[in-house]
Parts: C-alpha cells; structure tokens; sequence
C-alpha cells in the first residue's frame, strides 16, 4: 500500500485512542486551514476534518489575485485594504512557487480615467507602504496597447498600470494542509462532522465530535478542548448540527451567501503577461482578465442566492454578463463556443440587515468571528489573501474566551509552506502548468514511477501518483480540478484525460475512484451542457 493510503489507515485507527485534542478544526478551505497551521505551530494537539476535499468549495474556485481590494479603496475602506496588501506579501514570501507578482492594467477611454483612477492607485501604492509590489504608471495609448493587445484599441486614450499578485488557489490549501500535517496537526480529507455535542463546559470545556469517513464509511468519536467551525458558507448548518433537536434552526444566520461566475478562454484573446481591469461594469462591479495557467480567466458576478448547493451553477444571464462585458474591452467578441472552462463560486459573506435593500456588494468581505453559549468558534467571511491574519484572530478569541490555553503568536508570516523553494521562481504563474508549480517537491515527483508518460495538459503519469500517494488524493476530481487545475482550465481535455487517470488511481487505490460522477461534472463545466434547460 503505498506511503499516504497507509498513514490514512493508520491515522483513522489511531485518531480514536488519541485522547483529547487541543483543537478540532472543522472545514479545510483556506480559514480552516489556516488555523489548524497556526495552532500546530504554537504547539497544540490539532485535527482538521474535511468533509470532502480540501479547498474542494469557494476555496478553489476564487480569481486566483492576491490583492489588497481596490474596489475597498473605492469604498473608503482603507483598513481592510491596508491589511489585505501587508498579507498579500507574506503569502509572496512563503509560497513563491504558488504565488507571485503580476502587473494590471486599467484602460481609459475618457479624458478623466487616467488621473482618477491614477490617483487612487497611487493611494493603493502608498497603504502598501514596504510591502509594495512596483509602482503605479501612467500610460500612454501605445504603451497601453503594448502591455494589453487584444484590447479594445477604439476610443483608447491610455491606462493606469499597477501591481497586485496571483496564485493557485487549490494548490495553495494542499500546501497549507501538507504544512500543517508536518508541523505536527492530523488533517483529514473526506472526513464529515455530523455533530458536535459539549461533554463539558467550564473551565475544562470538552466537546465530542462524530465524524463519517465518506471514502470508507468508518464511523469515528473524536474528542476536543476547542472546536473552531470553518466551514465556509456551510457555517450555519453547523451550527445547527451542535444544538439540542429543539433549538436547531433558531441561531441567527452568519452567511449571506453570493456566487461568483468565472469563465476561462484562450490566451490569444489577451496575449502577454499583464492582466486587464475594468474598473466599473453594468452592475458596478470590476471586471477582471487575468493570464492564469496558460489560460485567460474573465470574471466575476455578484449574485445572491439562497440555496448552497456543493456545485452551483452559473445563471444564464451571469454568463451573458461577463461575455458581452468582456467583448466590449477585447478587441474580438467572446462567445459561448470560446469557453474552456466556466465555474461557480459561493461567496460566505456577512449577514447584514442592509443586505435586502443593497444586495450582496454592500456586504463585507471582513470576517466575522461568533462563540456560541455551548463554545463552538464560528468563523466566516473575509478573502483568500487575509487567510493567515484571520487565523490569528480565530486563535485569539479562542484565548479570550478561555478555550485554550493563551501561547504566543506562532510563525506562520514567517514558516514557509512545503514546496517553497529557496530561489526566485523562473516559470511566472500564467505560463502553462508544469513541474515548476510542485516548487522543491519538483525532483520528488519526477522520481515517481511514470514521469515519462505524459497523459496531456502537462499531466503525467508520476503527478498523479504523486497526487495519490503524498498529496492526499482520492478520486479523479481530485487530481483533474485540485492537485492538476485541468478542470478550471479546460472541461473538454478534463473529460478526455479521466479514463487515463481513473486507470492509474485504481491501481494505486484498489478503490472506486468515482470516474463516472466527474465526467459528469466536467459536462456542466461547459456551458452549452451547463446552462441547458
């Protein structure tokens, strides 16, 4: 059996009998996993439990920018923005293998543009301060087009360049889960909580988590000083799940949910490595074109929504959205029949009693962080690019509310995650996929049996086993949407390459690795199958 199926085996024997844990981590997405770094790196006993695969929700399915919020800057919210820039390059620093710089441009078409939108962007470079990327300028008409072609050259007066950064979503999380695990914490894919029940309270607080293998169906009771719900837009029915049958339901909600639609195209609708902004759309919203992966990413969509399904779907008219707002600043139409790619994302963000009247773009993206009377620690809200400051603030209000014992900041703005490497990265993020994204786990994965095989879209033989015996993986969509980003970037190859794949995970598994459900889910990837009926 190979090295990662046996310590899951193991771990799932052996998690029973451990005792008490410090802390249970419920959720592994980007605040989740966070925290369970953090704690682990202050030295208590941590578990982190996912209920299915790790930044499988809104956390693999963001814009991939690290970014301090110009929108925030517009709205006057220059202490969101402040923090957001200074995380933006702790996470450059101890990941530059999954994130780097990347240069935006801002087209202006009217007189004004420039200097307003100019200006703000240099207040963006000042609240940067030291943890600047480049500076702001001002361009003319043919530098604009120089950094930008396949922009919309018709009535183009110049544009505003300036800096924010980009990563790989997903494949930061598994560096952060991989992190965790070796700075001491248990981490658990496909490992549903199904309730949390306080055995105790007090001083002592004690609480019992049931928790379902989904791969195995083994049944677990694990216990824990302190259960912190990360759980995403899922935070309410949680928090449900821990009260009494007669008082389910009664807490106030936390999460306004809202998706947000991205839809990938070919990078000859924007060649080159700087990356498109359009301040202002019809909604109000930006919108952005960003070079990810070999591919160009159009997004996004501010939509309410009610329901929280595992794998929304784009409406039809989010789609028509961003292709009519994207062909009016590309010099070619976009149309549906361009499309690699189109995925959803929920948005967890924060209950306001002005959401009725605004909609979703009034709420804050600012995490909320709530203990319930039976000392469940909530939190939600807030971005990617904040993750570590809101796991800091997570373990901090668990020692106010004297659930753990208080131990100085760990190291995390300075612990680099697995896989950084010592020297500056050579292959920029937006060139195609390769070994280069693995940073100094490269030789490690060369090293597996198959690396000469390669199956398509930079995939080989040696990365899926990799993905199986040491990154966690457990189904094709695991490795085709997460480990290999091949989903997000094109469907149909996706849908091609899973045979092949599912092959090499049966072998390595002696499991179902669940083909035929993400063939399907590849179909409504694409948006003539995703948007039908």
């Amino acid at each position: 059996m190979p090295s990662l199926l046996m310590k899951r085996a193991e771990l799932l024997e052996s998690l029973p009998r451990h005792g008490v844990f410090d802390l249970a981590v419920v959720g592994g997405g980007a605040t989740g996993l966070g925290v369970a770094l953090d704690a682990a790196l202050r030295g208590f006993s941590v578990v982190l439990l996912e209920s299915h695969d790790f930044a499988g929700g809104t956390s693999s399915r963001s814009t991939k920018l690290l970014h301090g919020g110009v929108r925030y800057l517009a709205q006057g919210n220059l202490a969101l923005v402040r923090e957001a820039l200074a995380e933006r390059a702790t996470v450059l620093r101890i990941a530059p293998h999954l994130a780097q710089p990347l240069p935006f441009v801002m087209p202006s078409y009217r007189w004004w543009q420039t200097p307003f939108y100019g200006l703000g962007l240099k207040l963006y470079d000042l609240l940067a301060g030291g943890a600047g990327l480049g500076r702001t300028e001002f361009l003319n008409r043919e530098q604009t087009l120089q950094a930008l072609p396949g922009v919309q050259p018709k009535g183009l007066r110049g544009g505003v360049k300036y800096w924010d950064g980009q990563f790989d979503d997903a494949r930061l999380a598994l560096a952060l889960a991989r992190s965790a695990e070796a700075a001491g914490a248990q981490v658990l894919n496909y490992a549903e909580v199904t309730a949390v029940r306080q055995l105790s309270s007090g001083d002592a607080p004690l609480s019992l988590l049931d928790v379902t293998d989904r791969r195995g169906g083994v049944l677990l009771q694990l216990q824990a000083r302190c259960v912190v719900n990360a759980t995403g837009v899922w935070v309410d029915a949680l928090r449900d799940h821990t009260q009494p049958a007669a008082n389910q339901g009664a807490a106030s909600r936390m999460v306004s949910p809202s998706q947000g639609v991205h839809v990938v195209v070919d990078r000859d609708f924007l060649p080159g490595g700087h990356a498109l902004l359009v301040p202002k759309t019809r909604d109000g919203r930006v919108l952005f074109a960003v070079p990810w992966l070999g591919k160009l990413v159009l997004g996004t969509t501010d939509t309410p929504r009610r329901d929280l399904p595992r794998e929304p779907d784009a409406f039809a008219e989010e789609l028509e959205f961003i292709l009519g707002e994207a062909s009016q600043a590309l010099s070619r139409p976009v149309r549906r029949e361009d499309v690699r790619s189109l995925w959803v994302g929920l948005r967890p963000l924060v209950a306001a009693p002005e959401a009725a009247e605004g909609g979703t773009k009034v709420l804050s993206r600012e995490h909320t962080i709530v203990v319930d009377a039976n000392g469940l620690v909530t939190v939600t809200g807030g971005k990617w690019t904040t993750y570590r400051a809101m796991a800091e603030d997570v373990l901090a209000r668990c020692f106010a509310s004297r659930l753990l014992p208080y131990r100085a900041s760990g190291q995390s703005a300075s612990h680099v995650l697995l896989g950084a490497a010592t020297a500056s990265p050579t292959t920029p993020l937006h060139a195609a996929p390769g070994l280069h994204l693995y940073g100094s786990q490269g030789p490690q994965v060369a090293a597996c049996p198959g690396q000469a095989n390669v199956l398509g879209a930079g995939l080989t033989e040696a990365m899926v086993r990799y993905a199986v015996r040491f990154e966690y993986a457990q189904t094709v969509e695991d490795v085709l949407a997460r480990r290999w980003r091949v989903l997000f970037l094109d469907a149909a190859e996706a849908h091609r390459l899973a045979p092949a794949v599912e092959a090499i995970l049966a072998e390595e598994l002696g499991a179902d690795p669940e083909l035929a459900s993400f063939q399907a889910l590849c179909k409504r990837y694409l948006p003539a199958a995703a948007l039908a009926g």
